[in-house]
């Protein structure tokens, strides 16, 4: 038998999100139960957005989780470089394979091309994409344009006739017509591999043996396939995990829901709480025991009695869990040093301590005018929220709005978040000092007034802030998927007012 090979291979374009965590462990539980090996590779394909403070932070949120790997970027291994934009000389030799072999062609859509056959697609009511027009190109018509030096694609030549059929290990069989596949990009015009090209190569040359992922990945596994059916490769074993879903019954999104991570680890919960908890998801254990150490997980590890349907990601029953780990395995000076370690040190005081030194009449008003730093259930009340008459829905739009503009931000930096601030009152065309600022204290430290406050969401961070926006958001009334993506297409127009009604 092969020895069993699974990864985690995140890409670094953003928070490290809870739902790697999740991936992370079961692909971890089922190297560890089969004695195989258990990879970390950096899929940083994606140049515009791809960061070294994303990547960093993916490596600290996986071993806050406590989540080890044995072989990775930052330890190396037999299979290395795990780092994709490493590996460029290694996608562009097995792309000339796949165009000399005829499975792959050179595509040299214009920008002005495609938008008019997403165009034409859109009239016919048919799956708007590319019409394959480059598809079957003499070589004398290649050569020409490469001599032109026109920018081009690489794309897959999809057969446009049958079906792709696979047997996943989790789901069962699953069907996809052809038809329904387009010719898929593989190489970019910067001549950066796609995500699903460099994938498919990465894992056959790792020798990845069980492809263990989220369902939301189900819909591309036939690209995957018909890509190792081009090489000739044997294809490994797939396994779409359930989705963690928010309260909604959606996908859990960062738009509704805290994701990140670190927004967990800066509340206050236990990394051995998170990991019970996760892997609680979609699975269930024999004895429906619900609380375990991540050893006894993988001793009785199944992977026959993971789920196929969506996992609920219950903040509730987090909480309890957590509770339960704090009460059962934390002795009062453990816990004593937990809340040390967590936020009651010298350097987190340090960062607080300017911002209330010059208000304080006694030492007793420190925490009165701090609190919000250490807490995560704000009082909110209506009254609050109800700068110059301002309606719950148009503070509603005001607060979603500033959190996508603090999400363009790598880090938040205070001078950053002031000029965000003043944008937002400039988008909607309201005055900044009493609609913005009030509304901004209110989410954020729930009080009229308080300590500085750009510094003070420096301070907290952007995962805790967000999560303190979607709080106050959901208090006012929430706010619809269709709301959002107006407010998205309106945002890139620099003009939300709109919106709200005229309040200066």
């Amino acid at each position: 038998m092969k020895e069993v090979r699974t990864r985690i291979a995140p890409s670094p374009t953003g928070d490290p999100h809870v739902g790697t965590i999740y991936i992370a462990l079961f692909n971890l539980a089922f190297a560890k139960k089969f004695n195989g090996t258990f990879i970390l590779r950096i899929e940083d394909t994606d140049q515009t957005r791809s960061h070294p403070t994303f990547e960093k932070n993916i490596f600290e949120a996986l071993k806050w989780a406590n989540t080890s790997w044995s072989e990775g970027p930052d330890i190396g291994g037999q299979y290395g470089p795990y780092r994709q934009s490493e590996r460029l000389p290694i996608y562009k030799k097995h792309i000339a394979e796949l165009v000399e072999k005829g499975k792959a062609y050179r595509c040299f859509a214009t920008k002005e091309e495609l938008n008019e056959m997403r165009q034409v697609a859109k009239k016919m009511g048919t799956p708007s994409g590319y019409d394959r027009r480059y598809r079957n190109l003499s070589e004398a018509e290649i050569k020409k344009r490469l001599d032109e030096k026109q920018s081009y694609v690489v794309r897959l030549k999809v057969p446009l006739t049958g079906e792709c059929i696979f047997e996943d290990a989790i789901k069962g069989r699953v069907v996809t017509p052809l038809a329904d596949i387009d010719d898929q990009i593989l190489l970019k015009s910067d001549g950066f591999p796609t995500y699903h090209f460099a994938n498919v190569v990465d894992d056959h040359l790792m020798k990845i043996t069980h492809v263990i992922r989220g369902d939301e990945w189900v819909s591309s596994t036939p690209k995957h396939i018909l890509l190792y059916e081009a090489f000739g490769w044997e294809q490994p074993t797939f396994m779409h995990m359930p989705l963690l879903l928010g309260k909604d019954g959606r996908k859990l999104s960062k738009r509704k829901n805290p994701t990140s991570t670190f927004f967990f680890k800066e509340t206050g919960y236990l990394p051995e709480a998170l990991v019970n908890f996760l892997t609680l998801m979609g699975y269930s254990t024999t004895d429906e025991k619900e609380i375990y150490t991540f050893e006894e997980f993988v001793k009785d590890f199944d992977p026959n009695r993971i789920g196929k349907s969506g996992a609920f990601f219950d903040i509730q029953k987090l909480d309890w869990l957590n509770q339960q780990y704090i009460i059962n395995t934390l002795s009062e000076k453990d816990l004593l040093n937990k809340l040390k370690a967590w936020q009651f040190n010298d350097e987190f005081f340090q960062k607080i301590l300017p911002l209330c030194h010059t208000r304080m009449k006694t030492l007793t008003e420190f925490m009165e005018l701090v609190d919000f730093m250490f807490i995560n259930h704000l009082n909110y009340t209506d009254e609050l929220f109800s700068p110059k008459k301002t309606t719950k829905e148009e503070a509603i739009f005001i607060l979603y709005t500033f959190m996508m503009l603090l999400e363009k931000q790598d880090l938040l930096k205070s001078e950053n978040i002031e000029k965000a601030s003043h944008e937002l009152a400039d988008l909607f065309k309201i005055n900044h000092k009493k609609i913005v600022m009030p509304l901004l204290f209110a989410a954020i430290q729930g009080k009229k007034f308080g300590p500085p406050l750009f510094k003070s969401v420096e301070i907290l961070k952007k995962d805790r802030v967000r999560a303190r926006l979607l709080t106050a958001i959901e208090f006012l009334g929430s706010i619809s998927n269709k709301k959002i993506a107006l407010l998205k297409e309106e945002l890139q127009k620099n003009d939300l007012s709109g919106f709200v009604k005229q309040k200066n």
